[in-house]
């Protein structure tokens, strides 16, 4: 799953029949923290996500396993709106180890 940001809509008048009265958002890739990265995707909208909501991504097969995507032309789906990020331990620095006394 990726972190990305809703920035927008995408409309399409011609396309698949399994696509019809889909929702396509257009989002941003993001990291933990929220900070925009480089990669935009189109992405089936399953959970009603909008504009600026932080959500979870799915792709490849397995962004074809929600009740809207079953049979659907897709490789990407919004399968979750993110309400909170804890993060409860650096992923930055290895953790500290505690030298034996006369150690050196």
């Amino acid at each position: 799953m990726i972190f990305a940001r809703v920035v927008g809509t995408v409309v399409s008048t011609q396309k698949d029949p399994n696509l019809h009265g889909k929702k396509l958002l257009l989002c941003r890739e993001v990291d933990h923290a929220g900070t925009p990265l480089k990669s935009y995707h189109v992405a089936v909208d399953a959970v009603e996500a909008g504009e600026g909501n932080l959500v979870l991504l799915s792709y490849g097969s397995a962004a074809r396993m929600t009740e809207q995507t079953k049979n659907a032309p897709i490789d990407a789906v919004i399968l979750a709106i993110v309400d909170d990020v804890r993060i409860t331990a650096s992923a930055d620095r290895a953790p500290r180890v505690a030298a034996a006394k006369g150690a050196r």
